[in-house]
Order: structure tokens, then sequence, then C-alpha cells
């Protein structure tokens, strides 16, 4: 395996690698271009992302300033929101679902060090995917660790630490992040409700 294989792989790689450090120029490059476009500048933001990324679905927002290692290592779904300054350190793959909302200031890390101070300074480094599912939504100033999974439809709130995956379905916030409670019908119907009385309010005003 090359060293650029044995990272996306999750295995003990040595970082400083010619292949690894241009991919990660280019990244850099593609990355100084996008973060350079004006706020009026949405489409071309959007005929950027599936240059930058591996994989972009569509409508899909990321605001800059953004930031990441590679990122063709990361690939989001249909719908998604990045919020601005978020931070993806995309050594492994690092997978956002469709519908997903992504607050300002939030950190997905895959990239890791060896505990040994001797061998961390022999430039070696370890890597793991962060998967984050349909439709969850990361308040601001989330970290999600190497390794984590985010479950489906789950909530993680403001400033939390994520060391360990969340499953579907939750509320979770904290450092470390724990779950709080389920997500239940009765949210859905409370929540429903406020959209209806929303829409009848905007029928109503819109016939006077």
């Amino acid at each position: 395996m090359t060293e650029m294989e044995r990272m996306n792989a999750g295995k003990l790689h040595y970082y400083d690698d010619p292949e690894i450090n241009a991919a990660a120029l280019s990244g850099q490059l593609l990355l100084a271009r996008y973060n350079a476009t004006a706020p009026d500048e949405e489409e071309l933001r959007a005929r950027m992302l599936p240059e930058l990324l591996g994989k972009v679905g569509s409508p899909c927002t990321v605001k800059p300033p953004f930031r990441c290692d590679y990122g063709k290592f990361i690939e989001i779904g249909d719908g998604s929101f990045l919020n601005f300054d978020c931070v993806i350190l995309d050594a492994s793959p690092v997978k956002i679902g469709k519908h997903v909302m992504i607050g300002p200031r939030c950190c997905l890390y895959t990239a890791s060090h060896p505990i040994d101070a001797a061998v961390r300074a022999e430039r070696y480094d370890i890597s793991k995917p962060v998967t984050i599912c349909d439709n969850v939504w990361l308040g601001g100033n989330v970290v999600v660790n190497p390794g984590v999974t985010i479950g489906k439809g789950s909530i993680i709130g403001s400033g939390s630490v994520v060391t360990k995956d969340v499953p579907a379905g939750v509320i979770a916030a904290g450092n470390p992040c724990r779950v709080i409670r389920e997500i239940t019908e009765e949210d859905a119907l409370y929540w429903q409700r406020m959209r209806d009385e929303y829409l009848a309010d905007r029928m109503g005003a819109s016939e006077r």
C-alpha cells in the first residue's frame, strides 16, 4: 500500500510523503480560490464544490471560509448546509448525509497521532473515518473526533465534544457528549403544528 492508501484505510502512515503533500497542496489551492469568492457568488461556489470535494449533492451549501486538508475525501449529501468557519480534517473519509445542518465553527476530525511521543516525532499519523448520517443537526462549535458516527436525525448541542458514536433519533450534548433524551412523536407533532400555523398565517396575509 502507498502512504496515501494507508492513510485512507486508517493505518499508521508517514504523513510527510510526496503523494500526500501533493494532494494537500492541490486541495489548499482549490480551497483558497473557493474562500476568495464574494458573498454574491453563490453560483460560482456551487460550480467549484464538485472540483474541491469528492462528492457533493444538490443543492448543497458550504459557507466560506471553509477549511479542510484535501477535500477529495469528503462527501456531502443533497440539501446539506455547512455554516461559516467549518473545519474538516479529511485524512480518512468524511461522509455527511442528506439534509444535514452543521453550525458555524464546527470541526470534524479524522486525523490523530500516536500516543508515544517518540513515534509521534517521527511524523507518523493514524486516522479514522467520520460519518454524519441524514438529517443530523450539529450546533455551533461542535467537535467530532476520529472514528465517530452520528446516527440519523440526531441533534448535537452547541459546544459539544463528540468522542463516541451517537445513536439515531436523540438529542445529545456536553463534553464529553452524552445522550440527553430521545426525539419523540410529541416533538414532531409540536413542530408540525408550528409549521401549519405559520403557513396559515402566511396564507391569511396574502389574502388580505
